[in-house]
């Protein structure tokens, strides 16, 4: 009898009408046996609970990595925390020969150069391809032979890492003193687009990659040292965004100046 009310709120539970016999109890009905106690939700609720606590312990973890814990007769769910690991694939080799129309360099937030779209209205992921470099209006480089319009860059912050790696350089953008089309969400440059890219930092065939964001008014750029960094130079990460892939200053309170307007 005890068997056939525990297979009645197992069935009642998990919605199988097929299970449950005729004569079976079910929750809050009395016995014809008067021996047994009238049988409440709450011990149906339990009674339940510990049958598939028993269960999955011996099927395993859900394909959603998460686990029962039993704790007072009820069966809670506690989600494994899941991350995803760096995408940390070598950095693929450089392509054409080095050129300065396709260098990039940064000195300070005064003197750097960015790649860019050629072509008026371009797309940045179109521009992978024929992006040339440009510099800011305050640059020295001699080797600078376009420069960015007044007020292009509104604001811009250079940091170095502690062990020397790399250096970077994050800020945000007046579009509308520019040629890009506002709408863009932007694109990657790096190492393999366009051919000769390189960044005067660590030289050419050294990482570095560089987002733009017209439709953020966002732009970053980080020189590695080295080759192949694929920790500090992830080029890996080119649909992130500059806050995910940059990490850096993008609001200058000080200046009045936010990314975001």
């Amino acid at each position: 009898m005890r068997l056939a009310i525990l297979l009645s709120f197992v069935a009642v539970a998990l919605g199988r009408d097929d299970l449950v016999d005729d004569t079976s109890l079910s929750a809050g009905q009395y016995s014809r046996n008067p021996g047994l106690k009238p049988v409440s939700s709450r011990d149906t609720h339990n009674m339940v609970a510990s049958e598939l606590v028993s269960r999955d312990a011996f099927s395993g973890p859900s394909k959603a990595s998460s686990y029962a814990l039993r704790f007072g007769g009820r069966r809670q769910e506690k989600r494994q925390s899941q991350t995803t690991p760096a995408d940390i694939r070598p950095t693929p080799e450089p392509t054409g020969a080095s050129s300065a129309t396709t260098t990039v360099h940064i000195i300070d937030e005064h003197d750097f150069a960015l790649l860019l779209p050629y072509r008026p209205g371009e797309l940045i992921s179109d521009a992978e391809s024929d992006g040339v470099s440009y510099c800011t209006l305050d640059s020295t480089d001699p080797a600078c032979s376009k420069r960015v319009t007044d007020g292009f860059i509104r604001a811009a912050a250079v940091s170095t890492s502690d062990d020397g790696s790399y250096i970077q350089v994050t800020g945000c953008l007046d579009v509308s003193k520019s040629s890009l089309d506002p709408s863009d969400s932007g694109g990657q440059f790096d190492v393999r687009f366009p051919n000769g890219a390189q960044c005067t930092f660590g030289g050419y065939g050294a990482s570095f990659i560089q987002l733009v964001e017209p439709a953020a008014n966002r732009f970053c750029l980080r020189c590695c040292r080295s080759r192949d960094d694929q920790i500090n130079c992830n080029s890996h990460q080119d649909r992130a965004g500059c806050q995910t892939a940059i990490p850096g200053t993008y609001d200058f309170p000080s200046l009045g100046v936010t990314c975001e307007e």
